[in-house]
């Protein structure tokens, strides 16, 4: 009895089999032009990425929006290619359900991958509207500051001034503040100095004026402003301002900040002008105004030793 379902249950077997691949040869011409259809689609697909980045290129659109477009084309491509695929081996069913699944599997996906949809959704928002661009100098909110030097849907690179690349998130580029230097296409030089109470004040603004306006890079249609701050302890501080060109193009900040410096010392020298050292006055008696030697002299410590007789 045994033996009789054995002999059954196998001839079933092989009938299903037989069955299955009297189904694949039948399937097989629409198996093997659907496999053609996807590798034509994908040599199609990546004939009209290259020629649409090209063409977005040319007609001067940003690098960064002509590749993030030349790809989305190129997936749609695919992806039509797959579906018509799936027509000629007649599974517009399985067409239906894969659909489904995938809109289930990004539901999910939305979910467990929140940041990174964030970044992704940033990174459009970024490539699109450009708050910045390759090549703009930006400093983040926690101190990340350098040249941008990549953008993609996830991360903006940027290169410090230190050397090293510093990967952030886009979505903290898009929530969050973050200062472009480059975007005005100029930026203003501040230096700090000091000037001794004994100088003439009208003459070391001259002085600083003529200095750092030989400053390369200077804007030559704006004023150069001085500012007098205060009365510190051992000086008369000030600062000077000048606006220097800044762009994309031409950053050469601290060239200009260091020949300012040196400018201005070369002048004060010059000119007998003092950039004083800082002074500070000790006062040794308990209700002030006694100086040292009359507080030694009084306590008679020059003529006498610690056993109480003079020297």
């Amino acid at each position: 009895m045994e033996e009789i379902e054995t002999t059954e249950l196998l001839n079933t077997l092989f009938d299903e089999l037989e069955n299955w691949m009297i189904a694949l040869v039948r399937l097989l011409p629409n198996l093997i032009i659907s496999i053609l259809v996807l590798f034509m689609f994908l040599f199609v697909a990546r004939t009209i990425e290259k020629f649409s980045k090209k063409q977005l290129k040319r007609i001067n659109l940003d690098e960064t929006i002509s590749g993030f477009l030349s790809r989305l084309i190129f997936l749609v491509v695919i992806i039509l290619g797959f579906m018509m695929a799936l027509s000629i081996l007649q599974l517009t069913g399985t067409v239906a359900s894969i659909l489904a699944g995938l809109g289930i599997i990004g539901l999910a996906l939305g979910f467990a991958f929140q940041e990174t949809a964030a970044n992704f959704i940033s990174g459009i928002y970024i490539t699109f509207q450009q708050p910045y661009a390759i090549g703009d100098v930006i400093e983040t909110t926690n101190g990340v500051m350098g040249n941008v030097v990549d953008i993609d849907l996830r991360v903006t690179k940027v290169k410090t001034f230190d050397g090293p690349v510093v990967h952030v998130p886009n979505r903290y580029l898009f929530q969050e503040d973050f200062i472009n230097f480059t975007e005005d296409g100029r930026r203003r030089l501040r230096v700090d100095v000091g000037v001794s109470y004994g100088d003439d004040l009208e003459k070391v603004e001259n002085l600083v004026k003529e200095a750092v306006g030989r400053v390369p890079g200077r804007i030559e249609n704006e004023d150069i402003t001085v500012f007098w701050k205060g009365f510190g302890d051992s000086s008369i501080d000030f600062s000077v301002n000048v606006w220097l060109e800044y762009s994309r193009e031409n950053k050469a900040f601290v060239s200009a900040k260091n020949a300012a410096i040196k400018n201005i010392k070369r002048a004060f020298d010059e000119n007998d002008i003092t950039i004083p050292f800082p002074i500070r006055t000790m006062d040794f008696g308990i209700k002030g105004g006694v100086r040292l030697h009359e507080e030694v002299a009084e306590s008679g410590w020059s003529r006498k030793g610690q056993n109480g007789k003079e020297k």
